[in-house]
Formats: structure tokens, C-alpha cells, sequence
């Protein structure tokens, strides 16, 4: 008789020849190529699985990337210059410019401009006060300064102004990712141009209250007067809802806007000061 312990192992031994000949041939049927040049690309990306591209993560980038075999609009907010360069000579085409980006803050509500009026005792999360209306200075569009953006933000880019309570971008570190964007409940940041040595003209408000209404609850508020919209000759300015927005692909930073705003809410970045003579 033959010994059960021998004969157990036997047939274990089989079962599992037979299901490694079937997985065999079960991967054979089901493989799927992947372009080996997905990898490549992949490696050269930063691998911050961002989101800022609008891919789920890098690997979904490269594949893209090498899928369309350009990288025109698929680019990288967190690349560099030899970023581009790389994938480039991975896929064998030429270098494309780079067309770097910025986050802004389309608010000036420091504690100084828009004074405190309320004091908000509850959950650090602009999220959350924006779900109860609640934010300690009277502008129903101002920043709330809880600094969700800070803690969306990859890449240490963005911290909280302990004076003026006012997240603040670092333009060395920001990479455009839109993460701060995606958080921010009222919509105050934007991704915009860097601009030729970093120069750069928006509206620091987002207010659409009445222009009266607006100056009550903040000295900078944009009052919907229209003088920039009137004096711009690049048609770069529309003024709807009592609110002033400036198109930066029609911009030509002339400044002759930041001069005519009478309420200081267009700011001018990077620029050097004029002359007082």
C-alpha cells in the first residue's frame, strides 16, 4: 500500500504542474504589448503623480505622450527644460518650448485692505467655512485663509503670510500643478503665464458685489468702474459682474491699467519701479 503522505505530495506536485502549464498559456493569450518607450518617458517625468498635467499619475502621462508621439499639450507643469529634452530624444522628435506656469492669487484681502469683522472659531478648513458662509472678514468672495492650499500643495510652494493672513506662492518652488486650484473653495487662485522675466498683470479680486459694496468690505476691492477696460488699447480687459478680468494671451503688460485702476486691485508682478522723475 502505498504511503498517503507520498502519494498526497504527488498529486500536489501534478496540480500544480498543471496550473503553472495553464497560467502558460493563459498569459500568452491575454498578453498586452506595452510599448517599451512608455517606461523610458515615464522615467524621465518627475514622478509627482500631481494630477497638474490631467493624467491620473506620471505613467498615464507617458502613455499619452508616446501614444500621440508629441508632446504638444501634454506637457509637464512639475518638468523642466531638461525634462522636455529628454522625452524628446526618447521619442526621436524635436525639443518643444517650454510654457511655464504660475499660481496666483486673485485676492489682496490682507488684514490690513479687508479688516477683521468676525472672529471664526471652528474647524481650520476653508472648505468648511465656506459650507457655514463663515470667514473672519465681511467679503463674501475673499480668501479664507484656513490654508487648504498649503496642504494640496506638492511642493512646499505655497505658505500662510502670518500678517497679512494671505497664502503666499513661492516662485521658485510652484509648478503650476493646480492642485491649490482644485482646493481653494472660492476660486481665488488661478494658473497663469510665469511671463517673460516673471512679469506679470491680474486682478487681485474676485468680488462681483456692487462696486460700493465691494469698498466696504475691502480698501482694494475691484469697484467695476471699467477705466482699465476703457484705457486698454489690446482689448485685453472685460469687466463683467462688477468684476475686472485681464485675458494674459491678449496682454502686452503696458501697465497703463495698473496706472488707472483707482482702487489698486490690479497687481503688476516683477516689474521694476518706475522712475518719480
Amino acid at each position: 500500500m502505498s504511503n498517503p503522505i507520498i502519494l498526497a505530495a504527488f498529486i500536489l506536485g501534478a496540480i500544480g504542474i498543471v496550473a503553472a502549464v495553464i497560467l502558460f498559456f493563459v498569459s500568452k493569450v491575454f498578453y498586452v504589448y506595452e510599448d517599451p518607450r512608455i517606461a523610458q518617458v515615464a522615467d524621465k517625468l518627475p514622478n509627482a503623480n500631481c494630477g497638474g498635467c490631467g493624467f491620473a499619475g506620471c505613467k498615464s502621462l507617458a502613455e499619452a505622450i508616446v501614444k500621440a508621439g508629441s508632446m504638444e499639450g501634454l506637457m509637464c507643469p512639475a518638468g523642466n527644460d531638461q525634462t522636455i529634452s529628454d522625452i524628446a530624444c526618447v521619442l526621436g522628435i524635436e525639443t518643444v518650448a517650454a510654457n511655464p506656469r504660475i499660481a496666483v492669487l486673485r485676492c489682496n484681502g490682507s488684514c490690513t485692505n479687508a479688516p477683521v469683522k468676525a472672529f471664526y472659531d471652528s474647524a481650520l478648513s476653508c472648505a468648511y467655512a465656506a459650507s457655514i458662509f463663515a470667514g473672519e472678514s465681511a467679503c463674501p468672495y475673499g480668501c479664507l485663509g484656513c490654508g487648504d492650499c498649503v496642504s494640496a500643495c506638492q511642493f512646499d510652494a505655497i505658505v500662510m503670510n502670518p500678517e497679512t493672513k494671505l497664502p503666499t506662492v513661492d516662485e521658485k518652488k510652484c509648478v503650476g500643478c493646480s492642485a491649490c486650484v482644485k482646493v481653494c473653495p472660492r476660486h481665488l487662485l488661478e494658473i497663469r503665464k510665469i511671463g517673460k522675466l516673471g512679469r506679470r498683470i491680474y486682478v487681485a479680486c474676485a468680488n462681483k458685489e456692487k462696486g460700493a459694496a465691494a469698498k466696504k468690505n475691502c480698501a482694494v476691492a475691484c469697484i467695476g468702474c471699467s477705466k482699465c477696460a476703457k484705457v486698454c488699447t489690446f482689448e485685453a480687459i472685460q469687466v463683467e459682474n462688477f468684476l475686472a478680468y485681464i485675458d494674459e494671451e491678449k496682454c502686452k503688460l503696458c501697465r497703463k491699467c495698473v496706472n488707472e485702476c483707482p482702487t489698486a486691485s490690479i497687481v503688476a508682478t516683477n516689474f521694476p519701479v518706475k522712475s518719480s522723475e
